[in-house]
Parts: C-alpha cells; structure tokens; sequence
C-alpha cells in the first residue's frame, strides 16, 4: 500500500503509518502538507496520513481546510504519544548548539526546556526527521534538531536530552484520509461534520441539542471562518456515538437547521494511549 506522509523517515507521521498500517508499505514522502491531496488525485498514494491537533498546541486549522477544500475522506484516526528529543551529531554538548531547527509545532511544544538554554535559537523548519538527516548529511556542527527516537536512530544523531516536550502526556492527534466514503460505515463509531449555522439566534445550540437528544458525545468542536464571507463561520465537529440509527436521525434533523451539512468521514474511534 501506499501511503503518503508529511515529511520523511524517521518522522512521527511514518510513526504512525507503521503502527497503523504495519511495516510493509511504500511510504510517499512530502514535506508539506499541502502536497499531499494532489498525490491522492494522480493515484500516487492509496492514503493519506494528516496530522489534525495536538494536546499541547491544539488544532492545526490549514488541514482541515485541505480536508475541506480537497473533499478528503476521514476513513480513520490515530492518536500517538509525542516524545521529544534534542540531538545533534555525536561528540557535542548542549552548551555548544548554537541553533536549533525543527517543525514549528515541535518548536512550541518545547519552549519551556529552551527557556533554560537561552543561548540557542530556535529556527522553524519543514519537517522534524528532515532536520535530522540534514545535520548528519551536511555534518553540521553546533545545530541541533527536535526529532524522535526514531530518527536519532536513523540518522545516527546523539539525542542530548530526551523528552524535553513541556507537558510529558503530549499527544498528537492523526486523520487517515482517502477519496472513497465506501465501506461499511454501520460499523463507525465516529464521525466527524462540518456545517454552516443560520443566523437565527440559538442556531449553535439547537444543534447541539439535537446531538446530545440522540446520545451522541460530542468529542471536538471547531470553528473556522469562511473566507469568501466575512464574520461568517463553519464549524467541525467530532461525535462518537453507539448506535448507528441514532447517528442517522440525529444528521437528518440537524441538517435541517442548518445553511449546509457535510459528513467528512465516518470511521473507528481510536484509543488514546
């Protein structure tokens, strides 16, 4: 199968393409993550793996917009603890890094540690495990990468601290995406909408009301603003629910108080590790 990735080996996004789909797969490497619908389209990739909101730095807004743009279906989740680690090539000390790169989430996840090493800079960049296969390729001295165990591993990289994330129960939170909503969806216990709210007043309410009427537990709720109509907004929301007819009711009477209403997967919920 092949699945296609934001960045590279070593990556917490081929993390999770092995743990969710096993090892023997043709992983497709992107560095954006706006690459990866097009590779979809071409037939070049089966699936996509998409981050979509961490614990600690919450929702990444432009993916839901290429879910939302690119009409993806959410055909799965996975949800994968973030370990943190600074690394570097062997034989250096922290004290003598002088530059730090990695993905920004990463940068944000762990700026309480470099609070305490304000002699490094911390510099944005692409893509965790990229960095890291850049300092050994360049053999680049007094830089550092934020990157997983994984990719210390692979690139033969010295991890100088490890776990340096700020909150340890760090999470991140990844949509298995496809351009098929077949399969058997009597069998979801997820899903997750997106909608358009009238300007009655209460509309938000009434439909949350009519999700909790059918025992539907709302799991995440985001708004995102409409860029073609100013101060309006859609929302996306994540239930999980026990009973597929309650499910179905419920989007039949919310669609009726609604401007418009897209299912954008149904799907397995995930357990949190």
């Amino acid at each position: 199968m092949k699945v296609a990735i934001q960045g590279i080996k070593g990556s917490f996004h081929h993390i999770v393409a092995e743990q969710y789909f096993g090892k023997n797969i043709d992983l497709v490497e992107c560095l954006l993550f706006s690459e990866m619908p097009d590779l979809l389209k071409e037939n070049k990739a089966k699936v996509l793996i998409m981050a979509i909101e961490n614990s600690i730095a919450g929702a990444i807004l432009p993916n839901y917009a290429l879910i939302d743009e690119y009409k993806l279906n959410i055909c799965g989740e996975y949800y994968l603890p973030i370990h943190h680690n600074l690394m570097a090539l062997k034989g250096q000390k922290i004290a003598e890094i002088k530059e730090v790169y990695s993905h920004p989430m990463a940068l944000l996840q762990c700026r309480k540690f470099f609070k305490n090493h304000p002699h490094i800079k911390l510099i944005e960049d692409q893509d965790t495990a990229d960095v890291a296969k850049r300092i050994q390729d360049e053999k680049l001295m007094g830089v550092g990468a934020i990157a997983s165990n994984l990719a210390a591993d692979i690139y033969d990289l010295e991890i100088l601290a490890s776990e340096i994330q700020t909150i340890n129960d760090n999470a991140t939170r990844f949509f298995i995406l496809n351009n098929s909503a077949n399969g058997n969806t009597t069998s979801a216990s997820k899903t997750s909408i997106k909608f358009v709210a009238s300007n009655d007043t209460g509309s938000l309410a009434a439909v949350l009301g009519i999700l909790a009427k059918h025992h539907l537990n709302l799991t995440k709720i985001q708004s995102m603003p409409i860029i073609d109509t100013p101060w309006k907004y859609a929302f996306f929301v994540d239930f999980i629910f026990n009973s597929y007819s309650d499910y179905s009711n419920a989007i039949r009477e919310v669609k009726e108080k609604v401007v418009t209403l897209k299912v954008l997967g149904e799907y397995t919920k995930s357990k949190r590790s």
